[in-house]
């Protein structure tokens, strides 16, 4: 089969010449990224072996390798891993941008920084970030062996493999270095860089070293000098001469010789017992996840409660260490660990339930409008929720931003990066209960008259106790205070401050007083 020749997806194309034209400084998060997506090919064939054991037969052995062939100025990357299919190579290397592609760009544009691309899931394209030419030799369980190949110029060609050892199974990763990079060959480098990012990756990473060993051979020169001494001898002892035979000179020589070093022989942490840990330990795995080179500051080891509703299992995060963790884990015994603080969770329904759904979408969608209108900038969209049950509203962050409890950590830091907080502090969605009894009377409002005060008083009230509900700060926390005030005083048909005050409200927080007044404007606000 001959090769064949592919276009990268535009956006893909675009992430690449930013990659290559751009210059930046921490080059080095190449081979963690690698590391990682090497990791998560062995989790995969792992969770496979559980129903399928003969999965790992083709190679028993799980680990990741890395080979520096100074020679050849490359750099290979091996996993025992899942492997690729060939549709695997065409879709996941090139002509399907992954949802996290345009994402990144618009981060990177930002101010964003390299290192945070394995966040929005393209972290194999930075390889070339140090590569000039980039190969992946893949083989997968139910597929053949195959070269994909790309010097990213917009195009990549797939290969039969019929010139390469046979992988058993797994990926190969060949990085052609650049003449400015040659340093990520070096001994030193990969180890400096592998304890620094990869320390806690679960498998073995293994660094083909190359030692000099001492090994005895014949002395030659030695042996034919004793030949000419015994030529020159007319008299020997026939016993003399059968013992000096048996003897023969040796010297110890210099020769090179490869074996496999592992780098990570650490346990990974959480799965050990903290009584065991050393506060060494605890502060390496702390700054591996955060790249936060300072001591951290106390250990809290894992505290997570599981709580079952409606068939789902839930993890409970407490813990700010939870939030680095779940990050890097993502996986956990072949489940896909989702955060139902972000957008984009799907939970399975019915035929009738989603018909249902889709039904109250339709229903609800001159509220959600007249809610977005109202809040403006302050949300990027109000849709209708299918996540609570109780609340009537809630609000979630984008899928590759901070969780709300990532926000708050990261504005606790004292030496934070402040410039992190445009890019990493997602805009909000807004999810509304149709279920609820105030949300239902709200699209009442909205359906008998879209330009009712009352509704845009009332989304405010809201919106700001669903930020505190979602674990979110308020930006304005007097302003709140007052309007919730007000309410109360609305309730016991208490004019508070007056008019004035409720105008000069407004024009410190550019939101509209409470319509109306007594018994009656309170039971608009229930």
């Amino acid at each position: 089969m001959a090769t064949e020749s592919f276009g990268f997806q535009a956006e893909i194309s675009q992430l690449l010449d930013l990659i290559i034209n751009t210059f930046y400084s921490n080059k080095e998060i190449f081979l963690r990224e690698i590391i990682s997506n090497g990791s998560d090919a062995l989790d995969k064939i792992r969770y496979a072996s559980l129903t399928d054991p003969e999965a790992l037969k083709t190679e028993p052995e799980l680990y990741i390798r890395i080979t520096p062939d100074k020679d050849n100025k490359m750099l290979s990357l091996r996993d025992t891993g899942i492997g690729m299919t060939k549709a695997d190579l065409v879709n996941n290397l090139g002509t399907i941008a992954k949802s996290g592609t345009k994402a990144f760009m618009e981060a990177l544009h930002s101010g964003a920084d390299i290192s945070m691309i394995g966040q929005f899931g393209v972290g194999f394209y930075s390889a070339y970030l140090v590569a000039e030419r980039v190969q992946v030799i893949t083989k997968h369980n139910d597929d053949e062996q195959y070269i994909w190949e790309s010097a990213a110029g917009g195009t990549f060609t797939i290969t039969p493999d019929t010139v390469n050892p046979p992988l058993g199974r797994g990926t190969e990763i060949r990085l052609f270095l650049k003449e400015d990079q040659q340093e990520y060959l070096e001994e030193k480098k990969i180890k400096e860089i592998v304890k620094k990012h990869s320390e806690f990756i679960s498998y073995p990473i293994q660094l083909v070293v190359t030692k000099e060993v001492d090994v005895e051979v014949e002395d030659e020169e030695e042996a034919k000098e004793e030949e000419d001494d015994a030529e020159k001898s007319k008299i020997e002892e026939v016993e003399d001469e059968d013992e000096d035979k048996s003897k023969k000179k040796t010297k110890k020589v210099k020769e090179k010789k490869q074996e496999n070093e592992e780098l990570n022989k650490t346990k990974p942490i959480w799965t050990r017992n903290p009584q065991d840990i050393t506060a060494e330990e605890y502060g390496s795995f702390y700054k591996s996840l955060s790249n936060d080179w300072e001591e951290h500051l106390a250990v809290k080891h894992f505290a997570i409660e599981v709580l079952k509703k409606k068939g789902f299992e839930v993890l409970l995060l407490v813990d700010p260490i939870d939030e680095y963790a779940i990050s890097q884990l993502k996986e956990f015994e072949g489940k896909k660990l989702v955060s139902v603080s972000k957008e984009g969770l799907e939970l399975e329904e019915t035929e009738e339930e989603k018909n249902e759904r889709e039904q109250e979408a339709k229903e609800y969608e001159d509220l959600c409008k007249a809610t977005k209108e109202a809040l403006g900038d302050k949300v990027e969209k109000v849709v209708v929720s299918n996540r609570i049950i109780d609340s009537p509203c809630v609000l979630v962050t984008g899928q590759f931003g901070w969780s709300s409890n990532m926000e708050r950590i990261m504005k606790a830091q004292a030496l934070r990066d402040s410039s992190m907080s445009s890019y990493m502090a997602s805009k909000k969605t807004l999810e509304l209960n149709p279920q609820n009894a105030i949300i239902k009377e709200l699209r009442k409002k909205v359906a008998e008259d879209k330009a009712d005060k009352s509704v845009r008083d009332l989304t405010y009230l809201l919106f700001e106790t669903a930020l505190l509900v979602s674990g979110f700060a308020l930006e304005e926390p007097t302003g709140f205070a007052k309007r919730i005030h007000r309410m109360i005083a609305l309730g016991l048909d208490v004019d508070d401050e007056g008019e004035a005050s409720a105008t000069k409200m407004e024009e410190d927080n550019d939101m509209p007083p409470l319509e109306g007044g007594g018994a009656s404007a309170l039971e608009e606000i229930d």
